[in-house]
């Protein structure tokens, strides 16, 4: 059963930061792509940043550029998402998922999600 669990969400003030980890299992981890995405109430999913199987960070979402950071270990089934510099707009829900289809970020899809890491960014 492919499973993806997240955690490390919480509420900080704006400017903080945060560490986001998704821990896999039930699938061959080492050969897929990873992607953080993230919904705020009201809105559609975003799509965060994205990793592939080789550690190699290959979308990030403009609004993150410089402030977000995906990795992977690939011995522990693990992406983490190191998050700085944290904006109320960045309040959301986080989830992980395996990125089934990614012919590059006009085209792309996910199999797999995890239920999500609740972000909040108050002061």
């Amino acid at each position: 059963e492919v499973q993806l669990v997240e955690s490390g969400g919480g509420t900080v003030q704006p400017g903080g930061s945060l560490t986001l980890a998704c821990a896999a299992s039930g699938f061959t981890f080492d050969n897929y792509i990873i992607t953080w995405v993230r919904q705020a109430p009201g809105k559609g999913p975003e799509w965060v940043s994205t990793i592939n199987s080789s550690g190699v960070r290959i979308f990030t979402a403009d609004f993150v550029k410089g402030r977000f950071t995906i990795s992977r270990d690939n011995t522990k089934n693990t992406v983490s998402l190191q998050m700085n510099s944290l904006e109320p707009e960045d309040t959301a829900l986080y989830y992980c998922a395996r990125v089934s289809e990614w012919l590059g970020p006009n085209r792309r899809r996910i199999d797999y999600r995890g239920q999500g890491t609740q972000v909040t960014v108050s002061s």
